[in-house]
């Protein structure tokens, strides 16, 4: 790792060269590099990567998932990771002396995560503590940046994935009497609430306007503390779709992910994380019917693959991750070849210190759940 925050190693626009190719060209040139760095590569692609990169991915997965696997991946030269900034990161922190890990667009980001700035958790929690006192851990979700991480990892608390988010909050309230959620409220509402806390004992911290809002109980009683994030792909789905869907088919399931309102995982079938939207469409019988809400790369991959079921995207709209789908094959054969020329571009750089501490809370999650 290097020894600033966020480096770049070149400059992030893409040359010209590299736009406007065939799709022809885009594929053969990629499978080319790769096969000329051989094991010294691997590329990672999340699972709401747009079907034209991912199929270039070595592992496919979850953002968490993949930053793992990449952490065993100790004879890679360099992690290539087709996702968002904050899971280039975490690929960063757990990877070893040696290893450049590489966004192939920069610009990839995650608007939640953003949500989530250092400089207003550290006013906020100043103002938390004064109006609760030591009384709150807080918890942060994968979908964050490093510097929330190490915050988190500094003040004993930890991160979760929608996967586990049941089992830390779970060993989060055996530290302490409340818990700082971030950077996402749906997913820290929807956990607590499937735990049986209800929304009276829960707040949501505007952290624009430094104050508590949604307040349903008195502040004696709260002990689920939400950060106003959110995500913008899976705000998207409505209680509206759902009853549409249903009209037009009462045999069909529900399935979202709890990054959704609560309205809307109320509403639904069933809701859990990416993974297990994946198992539950697998587990399926043939003839099954879904209506699902979450990113439209994977449902569409989703219905690619289980042809024997009837699968569609819970909107009629489509829902996209545009952030994520700024990872294209034109930006990975530019990095990919860069590697072949001996040079590094779009590095994403975890300093010292920050990993450290982000590298605890990403820990003890491991050791938790």
């Amino acid at each position: 790792m290097s020894d600033s925050l966020m480096t770049l190693t070149t400059n992030p626009q893409l040359p010209d060269a590299y736009r406007n190719l065939s799709d022809k060209e885009y594929n053969e040139r990629i499978l080319a590099a790769k096969e000329k760095l051989g094991d010294d590569l691997v590329i990672m692609g999340h699972h709401y990567q747009r079907d034209d990169v991912i199929r270039f991915a070595d592992f496919t997965g979850d953002s968490l998932e993949l930053a793992r696997i990449a952490a065993r991946e100790k004879q890679a030269k360099s992690i290539i990771f087709c996702g968002v900034h904050f899971m280039a990161e975490s690929a960063d922190i757990l990877s070893h002396d040696g290893q450049s890990v590489i966004l192939p667009d920069m610009r990839a980001g995650c608007s939640m995560a953003d949500m989530a700035d250092i400089d207003e958790l550290e006013e906020a929690w100043e103002l938390i503590q004064q109006d609760l006192g030591d009384t709150v851990l807080p918890v942060t979700y994968v979908n964050s940046t490093a510097a929330i991480k190490a915050f988190v990892g500094r003040h004993g608390g930890t991160t979760c994935t929608s996967t586990n988010a049941k089992g830390v909050l779970e060993w989060a309230f055996q530290q302490k009497k409340r818990i700082l959620f971030l950077p996402d409220q749906h997913l820290g509402r929807n956990t607590a609430f499937a735990m049986g806390i209800p929304l009276s004992q829960m707040a949501v911290w505007n952290q624009v306007k430094n104050e508590w809002e949604e307040q349903a109980g008195p502040m004696e009683d709260w002990r689920v503390l939400l950060w106003k994030g959110h995500c913008s792909v899976h705000t998207k789905f409505s209680v509206e779709q759902i009853n549409r869907v249903r009209e037009r088919d009462p045999e069909v399931k529900v399935i979202v992910h709890p990054e959704c309102t609560f309205d809307v995982v109320q509403a639904a079938d069933l809701a859990g994380s990416t993974s297990y939207i994946i198992q539950q469409i697998d587990q399926a019988p043939a003839g099954s019917k879904w209506a699902v809400g979450t990113e439209v790369n994977l449902v569409q991959r989703l219905a690619d693959t289980y042809t024997n079921q009837q699968i569609q995207l819970l909107s009629q709209t489509m829902c996209p991750c545009l952030t994520m789908n700024r990872i294209d094959r034109p930006h990975l054969l530019w990095t990919i070849e860069g590697l072949v020329e001996g040079r590094v571009i779009n590095q994403v750089s975890v300093d010292a210190d920050t990993a450290k501490w982000s590298r605890i809370a990403l820990d003890r999650m491991l050791s938790i759940a």
